[in-house]
This record gives C-alpha cells, sequence and structure tokens, in this order.
C-alpha cells in the first residue's frame, strides 16, 4: 500500500511540473531523482542593497572610501547613496569631519587644469565632491557621476557637514 502511495505521489508531482512548463520525465520521478532546472524559467535575481552611511550625519554628506560610496543626508534620512571615486594613493582623500566651505558650478583646477563641474568644496587644498570619472581616481577630491554631483551641488548648503571615513 505505502509503494501504492509514493507512486500517486511522484505521479501527481510530475504532473504539477509538466503543468507549470517544466519538462520532467516520468521515468526519472518515478525513480525519485530530481527535476532538472527548466532553461524556460527565469532565474530569480536577488537585488543589491547598498550598505547604509557608517556617518554621524543628520544633513549633510558621508563618504566611506573603502566603501567607494557617498550619502546625501537630510534630517536623519538619506536622500541617495551613490558610488564615488576617491583620490589615487599618492594623493589621498582627507578623513574627518569639514564643512561645506564654498560652491562653484563650472569650476577649473588651476593646480592640474582639470574641469571639476558642481564642485562642492569641503577641506582644505581645494578638496571638493565633484562630477569626475569613477574608473580613474582624483587628485584628492571625490569623483560623482553628473547627475550625483548635481544634486549633491544643489542640496548641500554652505556650511553643511561631510564626514569621509576611511
Amino acid at each position: 500500500m505505502r509503494g501504492k502511495i509514493v507512486a500517486m505521489v511522484l505521479a501527481g508531482t510530475a504532473a504539477v511540473a509538466a503543468g507549470c512548463g517544466a519538462q520532467a520525465e516520468p521515468e526519472a520521478q518515478a525513480a525519485g531523482q530530481p527535476l532538472a532546472p527548466s532553461p524556460e524559467l527565469p532565474v530569480p535575481r536577488v537585488a543589491h542593497t547598498p550598505p547604509g552611511p557608517p556617518c554621524s550625519v543628520d544633513t549633510g554628506a558621508c563618504a566611506s572610501l573603502s566603501l567607494r560610496r557617498a550619502w546625501l543626508m537630510e534630517n536623519g534620512a538619506v536622500v541617495r547613496s551613490v558610488p564615488m571615486e576617491p583620490g589615487a594613493p599618492g594623493q589621498p582623500t582627507p578623513t574627518g569631519t569639514f564643512k561645506v566651505a564654498w560652491k562653484d558650478r563650472v569650476h577649473r583646477s588651476d593646480e592640474y587644469g582639470d574641469d571639476m563641474p558642481n564642485s562642492v568644496f569641503f577641506a582644505a587644498g581645494g578638496i571638493a565632491f565633484h562630477a569626475g570619472p569613477l574608473d580613474r581616481p582624483s587628485h584628492g577630491c571625490i569623483h560623482l557621476i553628473e547627475e550625483d554631483s548635481a544634486l549633491f551641488f544643489d542640496r548641500l548648503p554652505l556650511g553643511a557637514k561631510v564626514e569621509v571615513r576611511g
């Protein structure tokens, strides 16, 4: 009797699997072998959630050099979490707590001759968030893509807190 129940369950499983689009072989099911994955069925993907900010900034900006990520914060909430590129090893981005000192929408570096769109200056030596490539280190600044640099420029007022972590 037990053998009949097992056979009925296996046959029912094969019928259900076939009804869902899987092409199961009844012989494989009767033998108790697992179904092979169907090439027609999509593989579920797990959404990647960026980590939260490692800073204590309530309103302002947070940047993590090791995570290569920056966060725009307002009233304790993350407005946007964005990828960034910090300074090169020989010209590292300084860590610490700073304040936005000045901003320039269309800035050009006197020292390096590079365009620095949407510059938000926060540390001595002309260190700023600004638009720049994410595949090439800066001279100490924090590169953001154009859209993100415009958002940081628009939403970070003079005096806003900027915390940069290693």
